[in-house]
């Protein structure tokens, strides 16, 4: 059994654990804002790359996780050292420094390449039927590719999707990947994590495409069994119930694809957010594990009992009054179920809150 150290046991001086090994379910992290939720995520994932070779995704609208592979000064040196050899990329948009975050169209499914361009099979029944055709013939073609076949087309429902492309401003985006590697490809190479900084773009569109080209190639290579865990901070801004749109619902659909039925094929969920009541119920119901940060609100402790039904009432009811930095941990990769104080993180944030600037 691996025991990734993450803190002191509440009101004790002994240490506290997670195993390992039981990171192959589905885990719930949640907090409210300002308990120290992303902090307090940033040792869990600190442990399992010192600890495991289990590769993480880890998808980050907030810059948060960035700088997971910088060590911060007076770590010891062994764990530094061990840090420091683990190979984590950085995958960001082209205008900001690191690798770049792009996405491959010609790789993609084609309900995948129909929600980019947010053809919906009922409302535009004509012409998705004429881009699942034409996506049929030319699946190896890039989006630009694509775009040059249709404007010279004389079939009206291609010059339709051609008028579509343009008006949408598809080819203007900057995560097509052309000659260079998609986020897909980076991952498929099994790098200890890979972090996807999704947060920078111009357009909201092009973070959830990359993100569905991801989900949609491990969903795709399922059978090669290679567990991998997705971490996926901010879960509400890709499953939340009330997302809307064709791009949006086809990312939504796939998280819960592999909520339900990932597990046996080696594809783990760690989702982060700051309520329950933000995550689709699909996904939420398939988690095993939990850790609880600081939450207010009543109506969300009595949602999160009711779906973690193994966790005492009254050991949820004490999340109310945790102080920055204390989570409650239940379910199977917990030892036993109880409140920890997490440890200092190794590694630097990304992300942090904005001082109140004061007079000197």
């Amino acid at each position: 059994m691996t025991e990734l150290a993450v803190g002191t046991v509440d009101g004790a001086a002994q240490p506290a654990w997670l195993t390992a090994e039981k990171f192959n379910r589905h885990t719930f992290w949640c907090g409210q804002s300002g308990s120290g939720k992303t902090y307090a995520l940033g040792v869990v994932l600190e442990e399992l790359l010192l600890r495991t070779a289990l590769p993480l995704v880890i998808i980050d609208p907030n810059a948060d996780f960035v700088r997971i592979g910088e060590v911060r000064e007076g770590v010891d040196a062994e764990t530094a050292a061990a840090l420091s050899a683990r190979e984590i990329r950085v995958l960001r948009p082209a205008t900001l420094p690191g690798d770049d975050l792009r996405a491959r169209f010609s790789s993609m499914l084609p309900q995948s390449k129909a929600a980019v361009l947010r053809l919906d099979p009922i409302a535009d029944r004509a012409e998705y039927n004429a881009f699942l055709h034409l996506s049929a013939v030319g699946a190896t073609a890039d989006a630009r590719a694509l775009m040059q076949r249709l404007i010279g087309s004389a079939d009206p429902g291609q010059q339709a999707i051609a008028q579509r492309i343009e008006n949408l401003g598809v080819l203007d985006w900057q995560i097509w990947a052309g000659e260079h590697a998609a986020a897909s490809e980076v991952i498929d190479a099994r790098p200890d994590a890979t972090v996807l900084d999704v947060g920078g773009f111009a357009h909201p569109d092009e973070a959830l495409t990359v993100v569905l080209s991801v989900l949609d190639d491990l969903w795709q290579k399922r059978e090669q069994r290679r567990p991998v865990l997705i971490v996926i901070d901010e879960a509400h801004n890709v499953c939340s119930p009330e997302l809307s749109g064709p791009l949006a619902v086809a990312v939504r659909e796939r998280i819960i694809q592999i909520a339900a039925e990932g597990r046996k094929y080696g594809l783990w969920l760690l989702l982060s957010t700051q309520r329950p009541s933000k995550v689709h119920p699909g996904v939420i119901s398939q988690c095993d594990n939990l850790g609880l940060m600081k939450m207010s609100s009543p109506a969300d402790l009595a949602e999160l009992g009711s779906v973690f039904g193994f966790v005492p009432a009254e050991l949820m009811a004490r999340a109310a009054m945790f102080e920055q930095g204390q989570v409650l941990l239940a379910g199977g990769f917990a030892p036993v179920d109880g409140v920890v104080r997490m440890r200092a993180r190794y590694t630097h944030e990304g992300g942090a809150d904005v001082r109140v600037p004061v007079r000197g």
